[in-house]
């Protein structure tokens, strides 16, 4: 039995402004822009890997969600709280200065971590955070 990531989601609460730093920045393909009920979907994953794919999604894609629940996942997004996603890159500090000169907003220049990695760290236009890394020592 195989068990493979697909899709993993992450919220947004502009995605006019994710979009072009996911894509642009990024470099990622666009494969699909849904809207429904005043909710956006958009997938987003890299040339090389086509079947993982990241859903940029409405910070609250559950129409049910209460008041209070909106006003947490809101207040958690903007001081980047919500959990973000990490890519294996080949060249961590080529990556850095790209999305650096690119204006991401920076929160780790890259370093060698004691675990095995070196990483660096930016967050989305959201908040989210965006990690890059490659195992050390090959």
């Amino acid at each position: 039995m195989n068990i493979n990531l697909s899709q993993c989601f992450i919220a947004v609460d502009d995605h006019d402004k994710a979009v072009p730093f996911y894509r642009d920045v990024l470099g990622l393909e666009v494969r699909g822009d849904v809207g429904y009920e005043g909710m956006r979907w958009v997938t987003v994953g890299s040339p090389s890997q086509p079947g993982v794919s990241i859903v940029l999604e409405s910070l609250l894609a559950n129409p049910e969600a209460s008041p209070a629940d909106r006003e947490a996942l809101t207040g958690l997004l903007s001081r980047g709280m919500l959990r973000g996603v990490i890519f294996d890159t080949d060249d961590c500090d080529a990556v850095f200065e790209r999305v650096r000169d690119a204006g991401g907003e920076v929160v780790q220049e890259p370093v060698d971590q004691p675990y095995g990695v070196r990483d660096c760290a930016f967050r989305d236009p959201s908040g989210n955070m965006v990690r890059f890394s490659r195992p050390t020592g090959h």
